[in-house]
């Protein structure tokens, strides 16, 4: 039955692009829905794709994949599970959706029971969708987007999914920067960029250089006339300049779940509804909703039994306050003005606050984010494809100007108190990449040394909020107000000393750079003998 319907779904695919269309795709994995926009060569207009079977609309693919039980390595891809009612199939475990949450995130929680890794199901998405387009057009160039809570990682993992699409130009942005973009405002403002997606919130603050005679800006160049790019380009820099930036993984499928869990407290949510919520959660974050408006859905329980989901405004919103959803923006409003502080930016600066995703159209988050930002004019470009469109405009020739979303640290010994300690090298804010290196000289801990070794890692801000499953319920827990610095990639660099060190002696010098990649590279000599020192293989931070 599965395989009837399919192919009557694959006998409806449109012939919207023309097979001689050549130009730039754009792609925005998102945790609900996927958004593929290309633009023509010589043209102005992105175009929304039209994908049948696996687009819901055009331009919006559902982020869904099922793995068939038919036949081994056989997936099913976006509308297509809508379309043959699999989404509420009891046997769940055939489908990944919510995977974008844990691509880059150390740690997958139970709640996530698909067979499907998250990582193989964005995979599946990406070439898929490839695929299907490329088999149309010529696509010369591909714009991606990552999010800003998990880019180190989630930046490693794209980089290798591409590896190995034919295509030359590789270009790719973070999400909030493009989204700023895809606002439509001129050059030379400085915005304040909410994306309230499914499974993240990311908070930018975004220069947008350019007018007054300035170059517009661009976005990184991954890959160019075929190469991999490792920094080496002749053409002149122009810059989006993020001036501030901080993350949270919770986005509007958590809310689903506290609102599922708030009408059915005793019982493990279905998918059905969790889709039931998400409906209740659509329809009461309309403008026009009366606060004591109470909207009802009629949906099934585990046991098979009718019932009704009734919610009104002021529920949801009281939901979202004792959840600590409120005090966690705030804390990302902070931490994002004062990263912004350090590049010479005052809130009075801020022209414009951009709203993009679902979750930023709830009016209890537009309100209470309205008082944070002292009320400057709010910009509410289309939530769902802003940022696909913003990456479209962010044409690839070098970089976007970009600052670390977290601290560098290096942990070594300090002669003064005889101890080791967490030494800064880099704070969050801080532009990269860097244009001059950071020298650091180190000592012996003990006599007859053999080795020092570096450990680098990232200090997590005081006040900071964090997100952890109990009984699969997402809650936002404080970090502890002590500091908290976390191992880098959980590596330890070590050094050899020849001859050994000896106990307080300065043995080594090293220099610190970022470089355009927003990788940590690190260089020196051996004081004693001038030997030189080059540390590889660093991987990236951020």
């Amino acid at each position: 039955m599965e395989n009837n319907k399919t192919d009557q779904l694959e006998q409806k695919l449109g012939t919207e692009i023309n097979i001689k269309d050549s130009g730039t795709l754009a792609i925005d994995l998102g945790s609900t829905t996927t958004v593929v926009v290309f633009q023509k060569e010589n043209s102005q207009v992105p175009e929304p794709l039209d994908l049948p079977p696996i687009s819901r609309s055009p331009g919006q693919i559902p982020s869904l994949i099922w793995e068939s039980s038919n036949k081994k390595e056989t997936y099913l891809i976006g509308q297509q599970i809508i379309e043959l009612n699999l989404i509420n199939e009891s046997n769940q475990n055939s489908l990944s959706e919510d995977f974008k949450r844990w691509i880059g995130s150390p740690k997958i929680d139970s709640v996530y029971n698909s067979s499907i890794p998250p990582k193989k199901a964005g995979e599946l998405l990406i070439h898929n969708i490839w695929e299907r387009i490329s088999a149309k057009v010529k696509i010369k160039r591909l714009v991606l987007t990552a999010p800003v809570d998990t880019y180190r990682e989630y930046r490693n993992w794209l980089v290798n999914v591409c590896n190995s699409l034919e295509v030359k130009e590789i270009a790719l942005v973070d999400e909030p920067t493009a989204a700023a973009m895809g606002a439509g405002l001129a050059p030379g403002v400085k915005l304040l960029v909410l994306d309230f997606g499914g499974s993240t919130i990311d908070m930018s603050i975004v220069a947008l250089e350019g007018g007054e005679g300035k170059a517009s800006p661009i976005a990184q160049l991954v890959r160019f006339d075929g190469n991999n790019l490792e920094g080496k380009s002749s053409q002149v820099l122009r810059t989006a300049k993020v001036l501030g930036k901080a993350g949270l993984r919770i986005g509007g499928k958590d809310i689903d779940r506290w609102i599922a869990n708030h009408l059915f407290p005793n019982e493990t949510p279905t998918n059905l509804i969790l889709r039931a919520a998400e409906e209740l959660k659509c329809e009461l974050s309309k403008v026009d909703i009366k606060e004591t408006m109470v909207i009802s859905k009629k949906i099934k329980n585990n046991q098979d039994e009718e019932k009704i989901l009734k919610l009104s405004k002021k529920s949801l919103e009281e939901i979202l306050l004792n959840k600590g959803l409120l005090k966690s923006i705030e804390i990302l409003f902070t931490q994002t003005v004062n990263s912004a502080k350090r590049n010479s930016f005052q809130l009075e600066d801020l022209d414009n606050v951009v709203l993009v995703g679902g979750g930023s159209q709830i009016p209890l988050i537009k309100n209470f984010l309205s008082d944070l930002s002292n009320s400057v004019p709010f910009i509410t470009p289309p939530p769902i494809e802003a940022i696909a469109l913003g990456a479209l405009k962010l044409t690839p020739g070098v970089q976007v100007k970009d600052v670390l979303n977290k601290g560098v640290s290096l942990k070594c010994w300090n002669k003064k108190n005889q101890k080791h300690i967490w030494h800064p090298l880099f704070l969050a804010g801080q532009p990269w990449p860097t244009s001059k290196p950071l020298e650091i000289i180190l000592a012996a801990s003990i006599d007859n040394q053999l080795c020092i070794d570096l450990i680098i890692g990232e200090p997590e801000e005081i006040g900071s909020h964090e997100v952890i499953y109990i009984n699969g319920l997402p809650t936002i827990e404080e970090i502890e107000s002590k500091e908290r610095i976390k191992k880098l990639n959980n590596q330890i660099i070590s050094i050899p000393l020849d001859p050994p060190g000896e106990l307080g002696h300065d043995c080594i010098k090293l220099n610190f750079n970022i470089n355009d990649k927003c990788q940590l590279k690190i260089e020196g000599i051996d004081l004693r003998n001038n030997n030189e020192i080059t540390v590889k293989n660093l991987g990236l931070i951020r």
